[in-house]
């Protein structure tokens, strides 16, 4: 039987179905990985929006990771939204010795900033020391690396910057702005720069685009892949789904994940 890597989501939940946990699972399996899930929220949201929010009460996320990594010892631990910050220092602390691919879900696609400055500042003391990859968007990289981002040079600083703060890999992901072109630039600990040129896709279908990727890598990382190889098959997999897009609902709506 071929390997099957067992994936540690820790993330919340899209009652729409379009993102966060529910992409993840979707997005491992489609990989031929074993998805296992320490969820952090609850939400409630279709394509047009999110109508409310519920955190789960700290204990039962941490019971959640103690469950896994007692039993089903994961190969890697993809991590998306966190917005508690005793979870947070938890998770530090419990996950370290795992490979982390950590998607730091702090600014929505539209510029909308997520999460407190609290909660920016433990994640940037606390999990991107100890992560393998990070993925941020732009916004996200300008927040954590205090630079402006206007330009593919600029992308690459910030990347270069985010370095700096411990993590071995940093994902600076394109696709803001009004070119036809995205580049997501990759920056390793070796000191290598590789650029992921890809089409922009005018559709209205890209929810869950960020958690379909970083899943998608997590997956491949943990099948054995380079990181290389393992972001361009993702990208050209998230490319794909919007392509193929069920357009579902009258919002933003979810890509087509198989």
């Amino acid at each position: 039987m071929s390997f099957i890597p067992k994936v540690l989501i820790i993330a919340g939940s899209d009652s729409g179905g379009g993102a966060g946990i529910q992409a993840d699972i979707k997005t491992i399996s489609y990989f031929k990985g074993y998805a296992m899930t320490a969820i952090t929220a609850i939400t409630a949201q279709n394509t047009v929006g999110v109508q409310s929010i519920y955190p789960l009460p700290k204990e039962i996320v941490m019971d959640q990771i103690n469950s896994i990594t007692t039993d089903l010892s994961p190969d890697i631990v993809k991590i998306g939204m966190l917005a508690d910050l005793d979870i947070i220092e938890y998770i530090s602390k419990k996950i370290s010795n795992y490979k982390i691919v950590l998607d730091p879900v702090m600014v929505a696609t539209s510029g909308d900033v997520l999460v407190s400055d609290e909660v920016v500042n433990s994640i940037k003391n606390n999990l991107i020391n100890k992560s393998f990859l990070i993925t941020p968007n732009i916004y996200e990289a300008e927040i954590l690396s205090e630079k402006k981002i206007n330009c593919l040079e600029d992308q690459i600083e910030a990347g270069k910057n985010l370095l700096k703060l411990g993590c071995k890999h940093v994902l600076v992901k394109g696709g803001h702005g009004n070119s036809d072109i995205i580049n997501d630039v990759l920056i390793t600990s070796s000191g290598d720069e590789y650029i992921f040129e890809s089409k922009k896709i005018i559709s209205k279908n890209t929810h869950g685009t960020g958690c379909s990727l970083a899943s998608a890598i997590a997956t491949n990382i943990g099948l054995g892949n380079d990181i290389k190889e393992s972001i361009k098959v993702s990208i050209e997999y998230v490319q794909n789904g919007i392509k193929n897009a069920p357009d579902f609902g009258s919002g933003n709506g979810p890509i087509r994940h198989f």
